[in-house]
């Protein structure tokens, strides 16, 4: 199997490292020197284009799957909308129009399409409610990724990402030394996000459907952090409510509606299709990271 990863980054990397391992091609694509870079270290094939330039595509080889993992590197709704929305329309039109068009599509998404629940869990078959500009952009996204292949003869499907962490983005500080707002966490280790879409390409699995890849436990972030503080033989960190939290004057309004934001992300599909995790829960997850910090390693 042949597989095109467009904004091979966090995620991409180690999807490609993942096919590479099981004798399939991975092909990276990245528009900086330094992600092509960091794709040739991971060990596979690098093509320099931007996922939102046509011609720029053109040179990525013909594959059997494309996945588009690329990232608007946290600006706003805009720069969003360019990638995710127009780059991910581009690449569907350039790959589809060619002679040999992929058989299909997948797009990383974010849970963050499904706002606020005050709690309750939520899966696929819950109705999104984007509650930000950002996520009505990723929403329409994933609209784009179900619907426009089909005008080429293939099948999209979306991958919802929960929040990904793993190395270099564990992010430990931010908890142990609080304070922490209350709410829940929903995770899923960067081995698994590329683990859930490597598997649905391999088993040929959820053409045309949503799947949300999110570990096996939503974690209640105080609960999380403490539990972090006892393993890193560090203090409990200090808590603070959301109404609390809301207080201060450096809250932002997009960052009020993330504070506001509550659910609980459910797997039963990806663990139905026969996905097995690396990583099931945090504590699987954290194990290396707890272990470097008491190591006195910082900013893992």
């Amino acid at each position: 199997m042949n597989v095109a990863i467009l904004g091979c980054g966090h995620v991409g990397l180690e999807l490609g490292r993942q096919l590479t391992d099981r004798g399939h091609e991975a092909i990276g694509v990245r528009r900086s020197d330094e992600g092509v870079q960091a794709i040739e270290d991971a060990g596979f094939e690098a093509v320099q284009a931007d996922v939102t330039d046509r011609e720029g595509l053109a040179a990525v080889p013909d594959t059997d799957a494309i996945v588009f993992a690329a990232s608007s590197g946290g600006r706003g709704a805009e720069a969003a909308r360019e990638v995710y929305v127009e780059g991910l329309r581009t690449a569907v039109e350039q790959f589809g129009g060619r002679e040999n068009s992929p058989e299909r599509l997948v797009y990383t998404s974010s849970t963050g399409v499904h706002g606020d629940h005050d709690g309750d869990w939520v899966d696929e078959a819950t109705p999104i409610e984007p509650t930000t500009e950002k996520t009505e952009v990723l929403a329409e996204a994933e609209r784009i990724a179900r619907e426009l292949p089909a005008e080429y003869g293939f099948e999209g499907s979306v991958a919802r990402y929960a929040g990904l962490y793993g190395p270099g983005r564990y992010r430990l500080e931010r908890y142990l030394e609080g304070p922490v707002t209350e709410g829940y966490l929903n995770m899923v280790h960067r081995d698994d996000a590329a683990g859930a879409v490597r598997y649905l390409l391999e088993e040929d699995l959820a053409r045309g459907e949503v799947v949300q890849v999110v570990d096996d436990e939503p974690a209640h972030k105080w609960e999380f952090a403490d539990w972090l503080a006892e393993r890193c033989e560090v203090e409990q960190p200090p808590k603070q409510t959301k109404a609390e939290r809301l207080a201060d004057d450096d809250v932002s309004e997009a960052g009020k509606r993330r504070i506001l934001t509550s659910k609980r992300c459910a797997n039963e599909k990806l663990r139905d299709l026969g996905y097995e995790f690396a990583y099931p829960t945090y504590r699987e997850g954290y194990r290396d990271a707890i272990e470097a910090y008491r190591d006195g390693e910082r900013g893992i």
